[in-house]
Formats: C-alpha cells, sequence, structure tokens
C-alpha cells in the first residue's frame, strides 16, 4: 500500500481545526489519501477529534505557572492558555500548569512545537545524519535519517516529550496531555511559551 506523503503544514492545519494530537492528525491524513474532509472524519470516528470549532477559538485566559528546583540552580516560568477564567481557576488546569513546568525543568524541551524549529536547524541536523549513515546501504539512508531527526523532536520538542513522571501520567506525551485537558474542560487548551533558566547558562 502507497502511503502518501503528508506535510506539516497539512497536519498543523487539521491540527488546528480538529484540536486532535499531531501524530493522530498525520495518521489520519494518511488513511485519507491527503483529504483533509475525510480525514476529520476518521478523527471523528475514533473520538479524537475535539468540536471542530474548538481549535479556532481564542485562548486568552489561563496562567503563569512557576517551578523552582530544590537545589535553587533551575527554574521555569511557563504560560498556559485556556478561552475562560473559569477553567483558568479549575484545579485540573492548575495541576496541569505545574506539571508542564515541572517537565521543563527537568527535560530542558528547546521550542513547545514543531512547528517553531527553525528550518535551518533542520537542514544543519539533517546534514549530520547523512553523514553519520554514509556507511550504510543507499536505500536505508533516508529511513535512518528520518529516524534519528524523530528522535530528536522528541528529546527537544515539548509536545512531543514523555512528560519526566512516566508513572503518574503512563508515560504519555505533553501533547496527549494537554489534548486530555482540552477534552475534559471543552476549551482550547495552548502551551504558549517558557522560559528555563539555569544557573551558569546563557
Amino acid at each position: 500500500m502507497s502511503t502518501v506523503e503528508i506535510n506539516a503544514k497539512d497536519v498543523k492545519a487539521l491540527r488546528d481545526r480538529t484540536g486532535a494530537g499531531m501524530m493522530d492528525c498525520k495518521a489520519a491524513l494518511q488513511e485519507a489519501s491527503g483529504d483533509v474532509d475525510k480525514a476529520i472524519e476518521i478523527l471523528r470516528v475514533k473520538g479524537q477529534a475535539q468540536a471542530a470549532k474548538r481549535g479556532e477559538r481564542v485562548a486568552s485566559e489561563g496562567a503563569v505557572g512557576s517551578y523552582i528546583h530544590s537545589t535553587g540552580k533551575i527554574g521555569v516560568l511557563v504560560e498556559v492558555d485556556c478561552e475562560t477564567d473559569f477553567v483558568a481557576r479549575n484545579d485540573d488546569f492548575k495541576d496541569f500548569v505545574r506539571e508542564v513546568a515541572l517537565h521543563i525543568a527537568a527535560a530542558n524541551p528547546q521550542v513547545v512545537t514543531e512547528d517553531e524549529v527553525p528550518e535551518e536547524l533542520k537542514e544543519s541536523e539533517t546534514r549530520i545524519y547523512e553523514e553519520q549513515a554514509a556507511d550504510k546501504p543507499e536505500q536505508a539512508r533516508p529511513k535512518i535519517v528520518e529516524g534519528r531527526w524523530r528522535k530528536w523532536l522528541e528529546e527537544n520538542v515539548l509536545h512531543n516529550q514523555e512528560h519526566v513522571n512516566k508513572d503518574k501520567h503512563d508515560g504519555k506525551t505533553i501533547e496527549q496531555l494537554r489534548a486530555e485537558l482540552a477534552a475534559k474542560t471543552g476549551e482550547n487548551i495552548v502551551i504558549r511559551r517558557f522560559t528555563r533558566y539555569q544557573v551558569g547558562e546563557e
């Protein structure tokens, strides 16, 4: 079965419309051979799409959470937005903000989403992986490069990282936890930005 090449822009557009996770959107688009309307149907059937309009609603409420490590050498500020003050004051929302701040302190992500990864960084990393795979059979190289890039994204993109407290969160990624909270609250939940401070680092 030939798989259709799905680009990141289409995945993001579908995610914005449905609120489903990146990987779920990509899988749905592949299953639908790139047809967006069909992909939305697939996500709805699987229960992964929240109300299609949710992703378009403005998340202008929320909270800034903080976490200072017990050593006093690492600190994090993170902004997580929602749509209403009611949800911003909800315990589940406040817990999520705390858990994200704690995770950022431990995991040190570089960006919130894949879309924020600079193109030139992807190009330079890809060049390194291609050089590293130069001694492998030619037909295997693209897969090796792709695998190593996916691994980089898992390690450096906040949404793609598994929460550091694997036992508490069943090995779920930050994006999966965000999507669960969005489904539970019925609101668009957005991790807007974060800053991580570490003593001695620029």
